[in-house]
């Protein structure tokens, strides 16, 4: 089992930059592929981006591809997502999940532990 803690997220103006990192417990995080999703107001969960095992490849959503970077530290325990260009669309909790036995899968079902979100808000 993983425990995912995300970092704090903010508030940013339109075409700023955010990072946010996710720390996971415990000594496996390495086996795991990871993602990241978003959730605004009154919409379902997206996938916004995923990495594998060992940081090499990388899938991305759409909207974000260009923008949005996810890397990885396994020595540090810790998931990234760099965010720039923001957009006002962009607004919403972000949340790191950890999928036990995938690989870059885009469906938040997939997906076997998750943070408990953090907010972000572009400003316009």
């Amino acid at each position: 089992q993983v425990q995912l803690v995300e970092s704090a997220g903010g508030l940013v103006q339109a075409g700023g930059s955010l990072r946010l990192s996710c720390a996971a417990s415990g000594r496996t995080f390495s086996i795991y592929s990871m993602g990241w999703f978003r959730q605004a107001p009154g919409k379902v969960r997206e996938f916004v981006a995923a990495i594998g095992w060992s940081g090499s490849v990388t899938k991305y959503a759409d909207s974000v591809k260009g923008r949005f970077t996810i890397s990885r530290d396994n020595t540090k325990n810790t998931l990234y997502l760099q965010m720039n260009s923001l957009k006002p669309e962009d607004t919403a909790v972000y949340y790191c999940a950890a999928d036990k036995g995938g690989f870059l899968r885009s469906s938040s079902s997939a997906y076997d532990y998750w943070g408990q979100g953090t907010q972000v808000t572009v400003s316009s």
